[in-house]
């Protein structure tokens, strides 16, 4: 008996062995590429935003080559809320820890005669002491990362103002601004040991079994200790390396600037902060990452100076602020929901 196959016949164009259309994977590469670096885009298109509406003066390269050579620990200090953040730590005390080791440095060298460097390692002394006491407490002994990061926060805060008389302290020798001001490639030292600092953050977090644990971590640290994973110590570990990053950070600056206010030091909160969650929405979506945190942080000063330049008034560099955290934040939110299904 003969059979007759009711199998319909192939009238359309075959697919390519081993994958979709080439149309479709170029749109989905398209896709991918506009999710991770939307934000890259952004900043273009307010870089080029800028340079039409700047005075005539201001050419576009030169406002970028300011806003790249700015004097800012905001790289630092967003680096060390990833650090945190990416184990799924809340750190309220950054800003202060960073305020009390750029203090000590003047301080301890202007009011008390100590010698540049012992000055310098003394600060990142006091900010591991205060790590080291945040990790102790939210750690060890379970205590709410917020209540106590604040708290501690505070007494860092305090400390400073102690160190310094209460008072604004300069008088650092001048030739110390190299190690913050000095060139190269036309940029200061400051900007160069930021791309240093995130990328080894980046290969890191990316590319070590330390950064795999810490993403683990961050993500369920039931399931991690379950795992084999040496939860505490991972934890304990973040919270160092964020004040290390803090105290390296005030080095830098006081030694750029030649002295340090202690009142400034909570200015670089809210900032830090937006830079880190907008940094969510670059390069890998939905996760607190380092060369996102850098994307993040330029933005933002971009747009802060490019206000400034137009002439607006102080109170719209926070109201800027303060929107980009609240959209950087609910967008971090979403994405993270997404891939979390």
């Amino acid at each position: 008996m003969t059979t007759t196959s009711t199998t319909p016949a192939r009238t359309g164009p075959r697919e390519p062995a081993g994958g979709t259309h080439p149309a479709g994977r170029l749109k989905r590469l398209g896709r991918v590429v506009l999710q991770r670096y939307s934000l890259v885009l952004l900043w273009l298109l307010m870089i080029a935003l800028f340079t039409v509406l700047l005075p005539g003066e201001v050419s576009g390269s030169e406002a970028l080559r300011a806003v790249l050579g700015s004097q800012t620990p905001l790289v630092f200090l967003g680096l060390a809320v990833v650090t945190t953040m990416a184990v799924g730590e809340f750190d309220l005390s950054f800003a202060s820890i960073f305020g009390l080791a750029a203090t000590a440095v003047p301080s301890l060298v202007v009011l008390h005669g100590w010698s540049f460097p012992a000055a310098a390692a003394a600060a990142i002394v006091l900010a591991l002491v205060i790590g080291a006491v945040n990790a102790a407490l939210v750690v060890l002994v379970a205590i709410n990362s917020v209540v106590v990061t604040l708290g501690v926060g505070s007494v860092a805060g305090g400390a400073a103002y102690y160190i310094s008389r209460e008072t604004s302290v300069s008088g650092l020798d001048p030739a110390l601004s190299v190690i913050a001001l000095g060139r190269f490639l036309g940029l200061p030292m400051i900007f160069w040991y930021g791309l240093i600092i995130v990328a080894v953050a980046a290969y890191i977090m990316s590319a070590t079994p330390v950064g795999r644990h810490m993403l683990f971590v961050g993500s369920n640290r039931e399931v991690a200790r379950l795992a084999g994973i040496p939860v505490t110590q991972i934890r304990i570990g973040a919270y160092l390396a964020s004040a290390l990053l803090c105290g390296l950070g005030g080095v830098v600056l006081a030694a750029g600037l030649g002295g340090f206010d202690p009142a400034t030091a909570q200015t670089n909160l809210m900032p830090a902060f937006a830079g880190v969650f907008l940094g969510t929405v670059a390069v890998v979506p939905g996760r607190f990452n380092p060369v996102g945190m850098l994307i993040g942080v330029y933005f933002l000063l971009t747009g802060v100076f490019g206000l400034q330049l137009l002439g607006a008034a102080g109170w719209v560099t926070d109201v800027f602020y303060g929107l980009a955290l609240v959209v950087a934040v609910s967008v971090s939110f979403l994405l993270q929901r997404r891939v979390r299904g």
